[in-house]
């Protein structure tokens, strides 16, 4: 078959290249034609975001006046700024993602038509969260709507939180459109009741599609890369999106319990913090450099749920700071079905002496990865062979 893959835009996002690269080589392995969809990154999304913002506050806040010192510009680098930030990613995305021609907002996809695509599936990430999907209907296929004749799946879609935040018009409109889906999966067990209570569809629960590849494949991976660890040295890597003083706070007493040097898997500095003199301190590693520090590493702290599967996928042992902002249904859903719930804290009380004396049952945990990848796969294998 030859299909297509919706997801989030790609830059610099590790887990958001990853999920999408093993997505597509696990369908290439199936035999199956695939291209991801080459949608904009956030200029777009930004821009409408701004637009919205604009309307509201010129409507029911300052009725017609001026407001362009009230909705703030854009901070997002220029882009020759871009080019040099995302310069691995992007040599990553070019080497490793097959993509279809570039589609500059969700109002064109239809001119996808043109690729004769057998079926399209929708995933992963948080695709159908409203804040990261401004073009929220698009992750539900509107754009093939009176097309019957392609097969639509969601695989491993995410909401990305446990509550409903569409209003009625809206969730009348994407019941509409699920309906017209041949198979639903989702990849939070909140998710499974989202569907069926405000869809009406019944969704299946499956992995992120990081776990559909073996870790002997990102071993191979990795190698490729240059380790940031001095050889033989026992590292703490830090993967953590969000900064914050508690935050600091846990990795110092984890570090000190430990007596363990630290290293990052971040940029040296963000470019948005605008506390940085050289562009190039905010270049992302290449994508090999980010896998080969979770292999090399002792320990892992991190507030990222990729980080978290990462952690997993090499046995390491780990602490999760939950990220309420970025979702934590997500943190909650795979802990739970992996029994590692008691990795996760969401403050610095929650962190005690058991996170380094209590090692983690990595057999148990294996055993129980490797059943749900079986069925993950199943339900890929069967959603593509059979149309109902």
């Amino acid at each position: 078959m030859k299909i297509a893959i919706l997801t989030q835009p790609l830059h610099v996002n590790y887990g958001g290249l990853l999920q999408n690269f093993a997505l597509q080589k696990v369908l290439k392995d199936m035999g199956h034609e695939v291209y991801t969809v080459d949608l904009p990154f956030r200029d777009f999304w930004y821009s409408k975001y701004r637009a919205i913002a604009a309307n509201i506050v010129k409507k029911y806040i300052l009725g017609r006046k001026e407001i362009s010192n009230i909705i703030p510009k854009s901070n997002a680098p220029t882009a020759k700024e871009k080019l040099i930030i995302s310069q691995y990613t992007e040599k990553f995305i070019s080497e490793n993602i097959d993509l279809t021609q570039r589609i500059s907002i969700v109002e064109k996809l239809p001119k996808l038509r043109n690729y004769n695509f057998d079926a399209f599936v929708v995933g992963s990430d948080q695709v159908w969260r409203m804040a990261y999907s401004p073009g929220i209907f698009a992750f539900f296929l509107d754009f093939l709507f009176k097309n019957e004749n392609i097969t639509k799946i969601a695989y491993a879609a995410s909401f990305g939180i446990d509550y409903w935040e569409y209003d009625e018009v809206t969730t009348n409109k994407l019941k509409l459109l699920i309906q017209k889906f041949d198979a639903i999966s989702v990849r939070e067990k909140s998710g499974v009741k989202l569907c069926r209570k405000y869809l009406d569809v019944n969704a299946n629960f499956v992995l992120d599609p990081t776990f559909l590849l073996k870790k002997e494949h990102y071993v191979l991976f990795a190698e490729k890369a240059q380790s940031y660890f001095s050889p033989h040295s026992k590292s703490i890597l830090l993967y953590v999106l969000d900064d914050s003083a508690m935050k600091r706070k846990v990795i110092a007493v984890v570090q000190e319990m430990l007596g363990m040097k630290t290293t990052s898997a971040m940029p040296e500095k963000k470019y948005e913090e605008k506390n940085w003199s050289d562009v190039e301190e905010c270049v992302y590693p290449p994508v090999e450099n980010w896998v080969r520090n979770f292999m090399d590493a002792e320990f892992v702290i991190t507030d990222s749920f990729h980080g978290t599967l990462f952690s997993i996928i090499f046995n390491k042992q780990f602490l999760v700071i939950g990220n309420k902002e970025r979702g934590l249904s997500r943190f909650n859903s795979i802990l739970g079905e992996l029994n590692l719930e008691d990795r996760m804290i969401i403050d610095e009380k929650g962190l005690t002496n058991d996170f380094m004396t209590t090692p983690i049952n990595y057999e148990k945990v294996n055993e129980m990865l490797s059943d749900m990848q079986d069925l993950s796969i199943h339900f890929l294998e069967e959603s593509l062979g059979v149309k109902n």
